[in-house]
C-alpha cells in the first residue's frame, strides 16, 4: 500500500498509454469529420440536377475557411483556453465533443435540405443558402474541434511529462491523421455510391464514439487527481502543481515569452501551407494530373497516411536524442520544396505521388517536434491558454488562405498561382524556425534537449 501511495497513476505505463489511446480516439474522430467534405468539392459544385448543390469554387473556398470564423472573429478559441485552464480538462473535453456533434448536425441539415435558388449574405459574402448553413455548421464544429485539440494537448502534457511526451504526442497526431486520411480516402466513393449526405452520417456516428471515449478518460483522469492527492499527503517533496491555480494575470507570462511568439508564427505559416492544401488537393489531382475522381482522394491521403508511422518515430527521436528545432526546420523546408514542385508545369501522376510522399515526411517531422516544445517554455498552469492563443492566431491563416486559393483557382485553373501561395507560406515557416533555433541558443529553453528524464 505504501509503495502504491508513493507513485502517481501516470507513473504506470499501462495507465498512461491507455489514456493516450482513449483521448487520441476522440481527436481522431474530430479530424475525420473536419475533412469529410474535402473530397466532395467536385460533387458540391455539380448542378443540382446531377446530384450536386451548385456551389462555385469561391463558395467552397468560403466554406473551407468557415471552420475558423467563430474561433477567430468572436475570439472563441482564446476563451477556450481560459475555459480549459479554469474549468479543467474533463469539463472542456466534454463541451468540445458536444459542439463538434452539434456543428456536424447543422452541416447535415445543409446538404439534405432543398433551399431552391435562395441565397443569403454570410460574413459579407453572397452564398447559396445551403453553403451558408454548411458554413455556419462548420464554424460551430470548428469551435469544438480546436477546443478538443488544446484539451488533448494539455492532457498529454499532464500524463506524460517526464516520460515519452513527444512519442505520445506523435502517436496522438498519427491517429488524428488516420482520421484525416480515412476521410480523404472514403468520403468521395461513399458519396458517389450512396448520397452526398452519407459521409456526414458516418461522421456523426464517429463523433458519438469520440464522445463516449472521452467520458472514459474522465474517469481515469479523476483517478489521477486522487493519486496525486495521496502523494502530496504522504511526501513533503511532492510538486506544487495542484496548488498552482491559473490567474488571468498569468497570461502575461506567455505574452512576454519570445519563444511563444516564434512557435505561434511558425504554426500560422506551416499549417496554412498544409491544412488548406489538403482541402484543395483532391481536385488538384483531378484537374492537373488527370487522376480519376474516385481515386483522387487516395492520392491526397498519402500525406496523412504517411504521418501515421513517421510522426511517432520522429517523436521518439526527439524524446531520446533531442534536436527538436532541427527537425522542425527540416520539415518546413521539405514542405516548401513540395509546393514549389506542384507549381511546375509537370502533369505526370507519378510526380504527384512522389511530391505527396515528401509532403508526408515534412508533415511528420515538424509537428512531432514542435508541440512537445511548448511545455518547455510555458508553465503547466498556463498551458491551455498558451495552446489556445497559438491555435487562435493560427486560425487566421487557416481562414484566410482558403479564400485566396479559391479565388486564385478561378482566375488560374492550372493551380500554379495557388501552389506558389502555399510555397511562399511554407518558406516563411522555415525562416521562422531558423530564428527559433537562434533564440533557443540565446534563451536556453532546451528545445534541442531530449524529453525523457532519468527516473
Amino acid at each position: 500500500m505504501a509503495e502504491a501511495i508513493r507513485h502517481r497513476l501516470n507513473d504506470s505505463p499501462i495507465a498512461r498509454w491507455t489514456v493516450l489511446f482513449i483521448v487520441a480516439t476522440a481527436m481522431m474522430m474530430g479530424y475525420f469529420v473536419n475533412d469529410v467534405m474535402s473530397p466532395l468539392e467536385a460533387l458540391l459544385e455539380m448542378p443540382k440536377a446531377e446530384g450536386g448543390l451548385g456551389w462555385t469554387s469561391s463558395d467552397y473556398g468560403f466554406f473551407s475557411g468557415s471552420g475558423s470564423f467563430i474561433n477567430v472573429f468572436l475570439l472563441m478559441l482564446f476563451f477556450s483556453g481560459l475555459i480549459l485552464d479554469k474549468m479543467g480538462i474533463r469539463f472542456t473535453g466534454i463541451l468540445a465533443c458536444s459542439l463538434m456533434t452539434l456543428g456536424t448536425l447543422v452541416k447535415y441539415y445543409a446538404v439534405t435540405t432543398d433551399f431552391g435558388t435562395s441565397s443569403v449574405t454570410f460574413f459579407g459574402t453572397d452564398l447559396p443558402t445551403s453553403a451558408a448553413w454548411a458554413s455556419f455548421g462548420f464554424a460551430v464544429f470548428g469551435v469544438g474541434y480546436e477546443m478538443t485539440g488544446i484539451t488533448v494537448s494539455k492532457a498529454m502534457v499532464r500524463w506524460f511529462t517526464g516520460h515519452e511526451l513527444a512519442l505520445a504526442m506523435g502517436i496522438q497526431l498519427a491517429m488524428a491523421r488516420l482520421g484525416t486520411a480515412a476521410a480523404l480516402s472514403i468520403s468521395a466513393p461513399v458519396a458517389r455510391h450512396f448520397s452526398l449526405s452519407t459521409p456526414l452520417l458516418v461522421a456523426l456516428a464517429f463523433l458519438i464514439i469520440g464522445l463516449l471515449a472521452f467520458l472514459v478518460f474522465c474517469v481515469m483522469d479523476r483517478r489521477l487527481d486522487d493519486s496525486r492527492r495521496s502523494c502530496s499527503t504522504s511526501s513533503s517533496s511532492s510538486s506544487n502543481e495542484n496548488n498552482e491555480e491559473f490567474r488571468l494575470s498569468d497570461i502575461g507570462i506567455t505574452l512576454r515569452n519570445p519563444g511563444f511568439w516564434l512557435i505561434t508564427i511558425f504554426c500560422v505559416l506551416f499549417y496554412s501551407a498544409v491544412s488548406p492544401f489538403l482541402k484543395f488537393s483532391t481536385k488538384l489531382m483531378v484537374i492537373k494530373y488527370g487522376v480519376d475522381p474516385d481515386i483522387a482522394g487516395f492520392f491526397s491521403s498519402i500525406a496523412p497516411f504517411g504521418t501515421i508511422l513517421m510522426t511517432p518515430l520522429f517523436g521518439l527521436v526527439f524524446d531520446r536524442f533531442g534536436r527538436g528545432v532541427t527537425l522542425v526546420i527540416t520539415g518546413a523546408l521539405m514542405l516548401t520544396a513540395v509546393h514549389f514542385g506542384f507549381s511546375l508545369p509537370m502533369h505526370n501522376s507519378a510526380v504527384a505521388i512522389a511530391l505527396m510522399v515528401v509532403l508526408s515526411v515534412g508533415y511528420s517531422l515538424a509537428p512531432a517536434a514542435l508541440w512537445p516544445c511548448v511545455p518547455k517554455i510555458i508553465p503547466l498552469k498556463c498551458l491551455g491558454t498558451a495552446y489556445s492563443m497559438i491555435f487562435f492566431i493560427q486560425n487566421f491563416g487557416r481562414a484566410i488562405i482558403p479564400m485566396f486559393v479559391g479565388r486564385a483557382n478561378e482566375t488560374d485553373p492550372s493551380y500554379t498561382t495557388s501552389m506558389l501561395i502555399f510555397g511562399f507560406t511554407a518558406l516563411g515557416a522555415a525562416l521562422t524556425a531558423i530564428v527559433m533555433l537562434y533564440t533557443d541558443r540565446k534563451k536556453g529553453y532546451g528545445l534541442q534537449l531530449p524529453n525523457i528524464k532519468a527516473q
